[in-house]
């Protein structure tokens, strides 16, 4: 596979995607500064509510963290050459939606002062959120360099066989607008918008992963001329 054929994010995507994780690391640091007081303060008796209340918020800012985090690599994923990278780029969610909570759930249910119930109770809520927050984080599908290459040449096929131009689509400027792109500029879903024009890699590496729109295929496909084959196959033999 030539250098020219492999996906690479634009420098556009890049800055949205390191907006992204800027945004992603402060709700976790959120989440741990949350974890820290109330492993501090609110682990005991008498403040039950308060630490259920305490936890929902951080679960809050934890699934926060990795949905971000998620967003930014779908704009600038890693490669799977780098396996340790690949797996720590595409899992810290998960990572670290564990750690805004294991200290808490360790502290509770090691805390001799608690009595059963309230240890139960404390206990019980902060050990599924952090394994909601650690599925919540993980990415099961996770982009990559390889897979968008590949999409890319499924894609350029499919808009070929619907007659599109596979060098001359739009899409939307916006990166937090849809991830389609439209083989007409005159398409409504463009109609006001800001719109960027070039090819279908183009549009994967400033959006992501990127789709054909519906309405673009189905006008094309009508528009499209029959080729000589298709001809050929219509004129009886003989």
């Amino acid at each position: 596979m030539s250098d020219q054929e492999t996906f690479v994010a634009s420098e556009e995507a890049k800055g949205q995607a390191l907006k992204l994780r800027i945004f992603a690391f402060l709700a976790w640091i959120a989440a741990m500064g949350g974890q820290v007081y109330a492993i501090f303060n609110l682990i005991s008796n008498d403040k039950l509510m308060w630490l259920i209340g305490a936890i929902v918020v951080i679960f809050i800012l934890a699934f926060t963290g990795s949905t971000l985090w998620k967003k930014a690599n779908r704009l600038d994923p890693a490669s799977e050459k780098n396996p340790t990278k690949f797996f720590i780029q595409n899992q810290l969610g998960a990572i670290m939606g564990i750690l805004a909570f294991l200290p808490m759930v360790v502290m509770i249910l090691s805390n001799k002062e608690l009595d059963g119930k309230t240890k139960g109770i404390a206990g019980s809520i902060a050990a599924i959120a952090m394994v909601a927050a650690g599925v919540t984080g993980a990415d099961f599908n996770p982009p990559s360099v390889e897979k968008y290459t590949e999409e890319i040449r499924q894609k350029t096929a499919e808009a070929q066989e619907a007659g599109i131009d596979a060098g001359n689509v739009y899409w939307l400027t916006d990166g937090t607008r849809g991830n389609k792109f439209h083989s007409f500029q005159d398409c409504q879903y463009l109609k006001g918008k800001n719109v960027s024009n070039g090819s279908i890699k183009e549009s994967f590496e400033h959006k992501g992963s990127s789709e054909l729109c519906k309405v673009c295929k189905k006008k094309s496909m009508k528009r499209k001329v029959p080729s000589l084959e298709d001809v050929k196959e219509l004129v009886p033999a003989g």
